[in-house]
């Protein structure tokens, strides 16, 4: 109990704000690091989710490539990748990039399989086009499952950025690592304090954004999938 209230003091002394090692600077580069991978993973793998919901086509590969990145150990992948490029961001970001794509991939496919196909019919039927039905239907009525890819994926790489500190990266992960060479539990708890606080906080605002942005219709309207094969060949074709 008196390590955690060290380490709270330690968190309120304003002696540990300021310059490069201090706690503004650090989580200045934790929260940079963490939303740069998780806009590479996003460009990457959004995209990749909607075309495959939307056709049905390359799922079992997506699958399968997904469980197989889930499997890659992160503080393997960035010693690796720190041994082959050096040490300092770029393997960091690249390893988080790789974490966080399976929860988009996911959400993003996941939000337009769970949409009844017979509403993407209708909207075939009267005339839309498939780049409409995507962006009128489907990116609307899958916006909750896709949220809830990225805000697993922002959890994701918000607390393994602790790890970017292993190479020189930078990030509230500093403080523990620096604790931990010097015997230094209660910075080493404090930096930790300050990766929950931080998760935390993102999970309270990808709250209250999927609230804000996902219509109280489209919550309340979830349908199970009833996806038929024909929608999917005629999507497929076009």
């Amino acid at each position: 109990m008196n390590l955690i209230i060290d380490a709270i003091a330690w968190i309120l002394d304003p002696a540990h704000y300021g310059g490069p090692n201090g706690i503004g600077a650090r989580l200045f580069e934790h929260l940079w690091i963490s939303v740069l991978s998780l806009l590479i993973a996003g460009a990457i793998a959004i995209p990749a989710g909607f075309f495959i919901g939307h056709t049905g086509r390359g799922k079992a590969a997506a699958v399968l490539v997904s469980g197989g990145v889930r499997a890659l150990p992160t503080l393997g992948l960035i010693s690796i990748l720190g041994l082959s490029i050096g040490i300092g961001v770029q393997a960091p970001i690249i390893a988080f990039v790789v974490l966080a794509i399976p929860s988009l991939l996911a959400g993003a496919y996941a939000g337009f399989e769970a949409i009844d196909r017979r509403i993407v019919d209708s909207a075939r039927s009267v005339g839309m086009t498939e780049w409409q039905i995507v962006g009128r239907v489907e990116v609307p009525l899958g916006l909750p499952l896709l949220i809830g890819g990225i805000r697993s994926a922002t959890l994701q790489v918000i607390a393994t950025a602790t790890l970017a500190a292993y190479i020189s990266g930078g990030g509230l992960g500093s403080f523990i690592f620096l604790g931990l060479r010097t015997n230094d539990y209660t910075q080493m708890l404090a930096g930790s304090i300050l990766v929950i606080a931080l998760a935390i906080a993102f999970e309270g605002s990808f709250s209250a954004l999927q609230r804000l942005v996902v219509p109280a219709g489209v919550r309340a309207g979830q349908r199970t999938n009833v996806r038929s094969g024909s929608s999917r060949s005629v999507a497929a074709a076009e």
